[in-house]
């Protein structure tokens, strides 16, 4: 035993990287089973996986001594309830909540003996567009404030999520009350690419104006490439599945319309049953993503930002410890939770009161879903960002101007990838559960767009930088999205495919006159 070394002790120098890529040398002695000259490294996984939940209870311990702010002082309740009050003058919008909820229950009987709405649908739209201002309002400010309670990496993923709400509302009522999948895959689309390049675009060029370039957090663009990527690849593969296989013999339905017999019930079982294991998988991806960015390798890292973040991001994390917040943070999650009830009523009223625009208007679906749904979902915190914005420009102009900002957070970005990474396969997934056949066969255009506007977004980014003259080419290509959209009818197979009834039932219906829905 002894001849072959069994017995020996020898030390190993194992060549390793951190997370932060320097190279640390570590000596390890182990029980070789070969000669001292051939020994092999052998990992102490026990001892390992003690550090990992070490550094884990570490940061879970910082997370909850930081939001029960262990040693200092709570704020009161009724002093949180009056901040939140007088937070903004926009809380006097609040007035039009109830209004809202007038317009749309107060009815009376026609000459039929019908019900009728008393107030008509324009008035009940604004109504509903006014009363989401405070909401949305309260949702920016309470999830900032919540960041106080939560830090940057958690208080910036609340309000990622707070500022979704609204378009995952009006999804899901797209989804469960109109079961309308054709325009929800539209909206979705719509969303994504307003957050994308829209908002993002008019947030460089503002934030760019006077100063040559602003900065993004080197990892967390990185890894947003890779999610971002994955979501629009995601729509690529049953498009392409789809546009493969072969149609057979064409299906005249009207003298402008017609379709291959592979437009069928079972085609349709083949992409939901696909979609629902994309879903599953994109699902598994983003909250992956969310425990890399929370708990990422390495040594006490958990709900702390790396070495390698810009110093504005790290000046920011000092300016969160030091500054104290104004309401308490049990006040503020009852409160918005309260908010998105009501939020998600009045955004069904006013998707109900916004149906008139497209039946007068003869806006095709499309362009009805991809851009008036989406702008009008965020015209509200569009309304609150265009009231701060001329704020800012009066002090600019005529006050002492504040120093440009360095640091370009992206957030609209982040909605995006939370979008196509979290919402869109959980509609997959709750159209599941309700029986819609909610799939991620879009049309073919909407994916050539997500595709190019991924691309641009990607190569603006790609250095962790950005200029306001990258932020116009963003907006500029939304409005060209726009101006092709206007004239786009969409394809008919992708719409029979979505359609609530079987498919046979919705190309019967077509044939005779009616719809594809």
């Amino acid at each position: 035993m002894d001849e072959l070394g069994l017995g020996a002790t020898s030390t190993t120098v194992v060549r390793q990287r951190t997370f932060k890529g320097h190279p640390v040398d570590v000596e390890k002695a182990e029980e070789s089973g070969l000669d001292g000259n051939h020994s092999m490294p052998v990992l102490n996984t026990s001892s390992t996986a003690m550090r990992q939940l070490e550094d884990l209870e570490a940061g879970l311990n910082r997370f909850v001594n930081r939001f029960t702010r262990k040693g200092k002082k709570n704020v009161p309740v009724v002093a949180s309830l009056r901040a939140i009050a007088f937070s903004s003058w926009l809380n006097l919008f609040v007035i039009f909540i109830p209004l809202a909820w007038i317009a749309h229950f107060v009815t009376k009987k026609n000459e039929l003996g019908e019900e009728v709405e008393v107030f008509p649908h324009s008035v009940t739209f604004t109504f509903c567009f006014l009363a989401l201002v405070p909401l949305e309002w309260l949702f920016d400010w309470g999830g900032e404030q919540l960041a106080l309670y939560l830090g940057t990496q958690l208080g910036d993923f609340v309000v990622i999520s707070l500022n979704n709400i609204v378009e995952a509302t009006l999804a899901i009522i797209l989804l469960c009350r109109n079961c309308e999948l054709k325009l929800l895959q539209s909206t979705i689309v719509g969303v994504v690419i307003l957050h994308l390049l829209l908002i993002p675009g008019a947030a460089f060029i503002t934030g760019g104006a006077n100063i040559v370039h602003q900065q993004l957090h080197p990892h967390f663009t990185e890894l947003n490439h890779t999610l971002l990527t994955m979501g629009v690849l995601s729509l690529l593969l049953p498009a392409a599945f789809f546009s493969a296989i072969n149609r057979g013999v064409l299906r005249e339905l009207t003298r402008d319309v017609a379709v291959g017999i592979i437009v069928n019930d079972d085609t349709r079982h083949i992409f939901l049953v696909m979609s629902r294991g994309i879903a599953v998988l994109l699902l598994a991806v983003y909250v992956s993503s969310r425990i890399f960015l929370h708990n990422p390798p390495g040594k006490n890292n958990a709900l702390m930002l790396d070495a390698d973040a810009p110093a504005a991001m790290m000046e920011e994390e000092k300016e969160l410890l030091k500054e104290e917040p104004k309401a308490n943070q049990y006040v503020l999650i009852v409160v918005l939770l309260i908010s998105i009830a009501i939020m998600a009523a009045t955004t069904e009223w006013l998707v109900e009161s916004i149906e008139f625009v497209r039946e007068s208007g003869n806006i095709q679906e499309e362009w009805f879903g991809m851009f008036l749904l989406p702008i009008c979902s965020w015209a509200a915190n569009g309304f609150v960002t265009i009231v701060y914005f001329i704020r800012y420009t009066c002090k600019h102009f005529f006050e002492e101007p504040e120093p440009p900002a360095e640091l370009a957070k992206a957030r609209a970005i982040d909605l995006s990838i939370q979008f196509t990474l979290f919402w869109m396969p959980f509609l997959v997934m709750l159209g599941w559960w309700t029986g819609k056949p909610m799939s991620l066969l879009f049309d073919f255009f909407e994916v050539a767009v997500l595709l190019g506007s991924c691309f641009l977004v990607n190569y603006v980014t790609a250095d962790a930088k950005t200029n306001w003259a990258e932020g116009f080419a963003m907006v500029a290509f939304y409005c060209m999205i726009a101006v092709c959209a206007w004239f786009y009818t969409g394809q008919p197979e992708i719409n029979f495919l979505l359609s609530c009834q079987s498919v046979a039932e919705a190309l019967t219906s077509f044939a005779a006159g009616g719809t594809s829905e």
